[in-house]
C-alpha cells in the first residue's frame, strides 16, 4: 500500500495518510470495547438516569466540534485533570500528540459505534439469552457467548463508521491538538492548510480524493462484512 501511495502522492502527502490511518484504527480500536459495553446497557438495562446517559453518549453529534475540543483540551491538556494524572501515572500525553488526535477521533465516532451495536442488540431475540440462562449461564458469559456473536454485525458496522468518521474528523481535532506537520496533521487539517496556500490545489484536491477513496472503502468493507456475516449465520 506504501508503494502504490508514494506512486500517487508525495513523500509528506502519503505520510499524512498514514498518520490520519493510524489515527483513525487506533481511536477504533481503544473505544469499541467501551462502546460495546455502553450499547449492551443502553440495550438491555432499565436504570435512573438512562435517558440523560443516553443523551450524554450522543451528545458529540450534536456539539460543534470545537466545542468538544474544547472540553478535550481542559480535561486532558497537560494542565487538565485527566490530562495530568495519567501523564504523572502513565507518561500518556496527549495534548499536541497524534494520541490527542486519536482521542478526538474516538470522542467523535463513539455516538455512531454505538448506535450501531445498540440497534444490532436490539435485534437479538431475547428468547436465546434467557435459552442460555436458564441452561445456569452467568450475564457475562451469556454476554460473551450469546449476544456479542449475534451483535457482530452491527459491531462491524459500527467500528467501520467510527474508522469513516475518524478519517475526517476537523474540528475537534485542531482545537484539541492543533495542526502540527508529522504529529498532528491529518487529512482534513492537510487538506484546509493547502486550501489556504497559493498554487497549492494541485495537492489539496490528491488528498481529497484519497479521502474520498478511504472513506468509501471503509463504509462498502462494512457493508461486506456484514453481509458475509449474514450470510454465514444462515447457513
Amino acid at each position: 500500500m506504501t508503494g502504490d501511495l508514494h506512486g500517487f502522492l508525495s513523500a509528506q502527502e502519503a505520510g499524512i495518510v498514514l498518520l490520519s490511518l493510524k489515527v483513525a484504527a487506533v481511536s477504533v480500536v481503544a473505544s469499541l470495547p467501551f462502546a460495546t459495553l455502553a450499547a449492551y446497557a443502553l440495550s438491555r438495562f432499565t436504570f435512573p438516569g438512562k435517558a440523560l446517559v443516553d443523551a450524554i453518549v450522543h451528545l458529540p453529534l450534536v456539539l460543534p466540534p470545537v466545542v468538544v475540543g474544547f472540553a478535550l483540551l481542559v480535561l486532558f491538556g497537560r494542565h487538565g485533570p485527566v490530562g495530568r494524572a495519567l501523564e504523572q501515572w502513565f507518561g500518556l500525553v496527549f495534548a499536541f500528540r497524534w494520541t490527542g488526535a486519536a482521542l478526538a477521533s474516538a470522542v467523535m465516532g463513539f455516538p455512531l459505534m454505538v448506535r450501531a451495536i445498540r440497534l444490532s442488540i436490539d435485534a437479538i431475540d431475547r428468547r436465546f439469552e434467557t435459552a442460555a440462562h436458564t441452561l445456569g449461564a452467568s450475564r457475562a458469559w451469556v454476554f460473551a457467548s450469546v449476544t456479542l456473536p449475534l451483535a457482530l454485525p452491527g459491531i462491524i458496522t459500527g467500528a467501520m463508521l467510527s474508522f469513516a468518521r475518524g478519517l475526517g474528523e476537523f474540528g475537534a481535532t485542531i482545537t484539541f491538538v492543533s495542526n502540527i506537520p508529522g504529529e498532528t496533521e491529518t487529512l482534513p487539517l492537510a487538506i484546509y492548510t493547502l486550501t489556504q496556500v497559493p498554487g497549492a490545489d494541485a495537492q489539496a484536491l490528491r488528498l481529497s480524493i484519497v479521502a474520498v477513496v478511504l472513506s468509501l472503502a471503509a463504509l462498502m468493507a462494512s457493508e461486506w462484512l456484514a453481509r458475509r456475516h449474514a450470510a454465514h449465520a444462515l447457513r
